[in-house]
């Protein structure tokens, strides 16, 4: 199936809801409806006579007013809406608009299909008191000559003194049904196959606009440029490119609609708008996210991560009440103009394979934190620690990406994690890396929570994913591994140790100056040059910062400096200045995770 057809069958699986107002949610519109947010209710009684009117507030949810083809997608040319509509439609000031208006109302009345509240509302219009009514209510403002200064007001109905029927035209279930059948009885459009339902049924003219709210009247569908090369040179009618019935557009469009706003797997990054869910409304996680939630009260550890894992993917199974034949749908939306809406990325899949690929990248795409355990950081933080630059924003301190690149690049590692054959993108790895190898442009690096410490976290969680990707399945345990045979890894090690001994040096003789130690500062050059940068280093540790320390703690770290030459011995001399690979970033955090270990950790460890 395809994205409308989904979209049709999300609308079926929820039709119960059509036109229902649930408390802060946006409601689904039926068929012939559209959402409006109205901007004055007018109150009358059943003989249609006026009795109050209040402005809305702007906060209020939309409303559904019905609508006809023409009208939904009405731009300059006067075409009134069936019974909501704007202020120059509803009074006689503009003649033309309003005898459209009346008339169309007078004809859905005088059916078989009319209601109670379309009589006490066409005689409140044939009154002609509305701008007067207005007026004495002082809910609109108005020119000295009358007329109100916003023509577009769009007004919206409530009747009363009708029993159980009284109440707002907009929430009527019943009134809406009406406009529904009545419509489907006067709609004269030329019948051929939609490809949407395959059925032959009434083929739509215009299809709706407006679905995305962030996109403005973008439109998904659209066939009315007749003079350019829209469809012409392939097609002679805009028919033979797509037909799609009346009714399946209406169910997509409003179901798209619908989903964007209400879901809660729904994502908007600048232009773009990110759905993720099942048709049948069962519940599914969120795609860019990970599966286990961090948690102060549960550290995981690297040996029952994978366990919590498959726990997590039973627990959504179980509560979803997932059998494996459901359908979990993902669809990215963006819109270089206001004119027209692109589907950028369109994937389905079997619910149980959609939990199977987030499982396999959360349990590649992680790494150990000490306040939390085993994570895996979500796609958005892998893309602002790639690319995002230090600055404040409301008095934090935040990693900033233009939306519009955020939006971009979230995409493609979309597409990694749920296609399942594609590898981590090299560019956004080496971003990650050159960042999380220059701590120096990150404000207080090493203080506890600074934004370094979190591209150092997401940066070793990337290396270990695409080393996983690209050297068949290599695996990095996420503890220290003293003897592991890696230069890089090895000399990772080795500035991690630098760094403890100097920071050890300031604390024990009280020294309070908080600057960052020569190993951090030249750890840009040490990732380039590593020999020569440890060298120059190492020098000054011996010179100005062992013998402030303890006769104990200077033996240990000299002791942790042989252990580690010994294993760089192995390497062949002409190799041990070249640039490090990425690997060393993930020996120099376990190498610091233990060295900052406390006393009582270690215990317990041994």
């Amino acid at each position: 199936m395809g994205l409308l057809q989904r979209a049709c069958e999300t609308y079926d699986a929820h039709s119960h809801l059509a036109g229902e107002v649930r408390g802060d949610m946006q409601t689904l519109p039926p068929i012939a409806h559209m959402l409006a947010s109205p901007k004055v209710l007018i109150t009358i009684n059943q003989d249609g006579k006026f009795v109050s009117a209040r402005a809305i507030d702007k906060n209020e949810p939309k409303v559904v007013i019905p609508v006809t083809e023409e009208s939904m997608g009405r731009t300059s040319a006067p075409c009134p809406h069936p019974l909501c509509d704007q202020i120059a439609y509803l009074a006689d000031y503009d003649s033309k608009k309003h005898a459209l208006y009346e008339k169309q109302l007078i004809d859905w009345e005088q059916s078989e299909y009319g209601h109670p509240k379309l009589t006490a509302i066409l005689k409140y219009i044939q009154g002609k008191t509305i701008l007067k009514d207005l007026q004495t209510s002082e809910c609109m403002k108005f020119s000295d000559n009358g007329r109100p200064k916003d023509d577009k007001t769009l007004i919206a109905w409530s009747v009363i003194g009708l029993g159980m029927k009284s109440g707002p035209t907009y929430s009527d279930r019943e009134l809406m049904d009406c406009f529904i059948n009545y419509y489907k009885s006067i709609k004269d459009s030329p019948m051929d196959f939609c490809q949407i339902s395959g059925t032959y049924q009434q083929i739509a003219g215009q299809h709706a606009k407006g679905i995305i709210p962030i996109n403005g009247n973008a439109k998904l569908i659209s066939a009315n440029d007749k003079t350019n090369f829209t469809y012409l040179g392939r097609f002679t009618t805009d028919r033979q490119a797509v037909s799609i019935s009346y009714e399946a557009s209406q169910k997509a469009h409003n179901a798209l609609s619908w989903l964007a706003v209400n879901q809660s797997v729904s994502v908007i990054r600048g232009n773009r708008t990110f759905l993720c869910w099942n048709p049948q409304g069962k519940p599914i996680p969120k795609f860019d996210s990970p599966l286990k939630k961090r948690s102060k009260d549960c550290k995981i550890e690297p040996s029952d991560y994978k366990d919590q894992l498959y726990k997590t993917i039973m627990a959504f199974r179980k509560d979803g009440q997932l059998t494996g034949n459901e359908v979990a749908v993902l669809a990215i939306f963006d819109a270089a103009t206001t004119g027209r809406l692109s589907l950028t990325y369109y994937k389905e899949l079997s619910t149980f394979k959609f939990l199977e690929r987030l499982r396999m990248w959360d349990e590649t795409c992680c790494w150990y934190d000490n306040r939390y355990g085993v994570e895996s950081p979500s796609l958005l933080q892998i893309v602002e620690c790639s690319l995002g630059n230090e600055r404040e924003e409301k008095g934090k301190t935040v990693l900033y990406v233009d939306e519009r690149v955020k939006s971009q690049q979230l995409q493609r590692l979309i597409s990694c994690r749920i296609d399942n054959n594609k590898s981590f993108p090299t560019d956004l790895l080496q971003a990650i890396v050159n960042r999380a190898s220059n701590p120096m442009a990150y404000k207080n690096p090493t203080a506890y929570g600074s934004q370094y410490g979190k591209v150092l976290f997401t940066a070793c969680a990337v290396i270990r994913k695409y080393r996983y990707d690209k050297f068949n399945e290599e695996e990095w345990d996420m503890a220290l591994e003293p003897h592991r045979k890696n230069r890089s890894y090895q000399y990772g090690r080795l500035l991690a140790v630098m760094e403890k001994a100097e920071r050890e040096a300031y604390k024990q003789q009280g020294d309070k100056d908080e600057r960052e130690t020569n190993a951090i500062r030249m750890q840009s050059v040490f990732s380039r040059r590593p020999e020569y940068a440890s060298r120059i280093v190492i020098e000054k540790l011996k010179q100005a910062y062992l013998p402030r320390l303890t006769v104990t703690r200077r033996n240990h770290f000299e002791k942790l400096f042989e252990e580690i030459y010994e294993e760089l011995s192995v390497f062949p001399e002409e190799e041990m200045n070249k640039a490090l690979e990425d690997t060393y970033l993930m020996g120099y955090y376990l190498q610091k995770n233990e060295l900052y270990k406390s006393g009582k950790d270690k215990k317990e460890e041994e």
